[in-house]
């Protein structure tokens, strides 16, 4: 039986790149979000996995479905087992 797990780094780039798609920074997505910019650059960073409330604040602030993150991080993390 194989371990799974949710990687914190394809995560963290996942939410990155919907942050960098809308165009803004780290600062004011913390900001909307209303968590410490620290934190989200942790999170970007995969140093941090957010817990379900916090990203549920991340992707209001971005104004995209929860779905939509996990959806790309669901296919991101497939890649990353084909290529293993």
């Amino acid at each position: 039986m194989s371990e799974e797990y949710l990687d914190a780094k394809i995560v963290g780039r996942i939410i990155a790149s919907f942050r960098k798609k809308k165009g803004v920074t780290q600062e004011v997505l913390s900001g909307f979000a209303d968590i410490g910019r620290t934190h989200l650059s942790a999170i970007e960073h995969g140093e941090r996995k957010p817990t379900l409330e916090t990203l549920f604040r991340i992707c209001c602030a971005l104004g995209v479905k929860m779905s939509a993150v996990a959806k790309a991080i669901e296919d991101e993390l497939e890649l990353s087992e084909k290529r293993a």
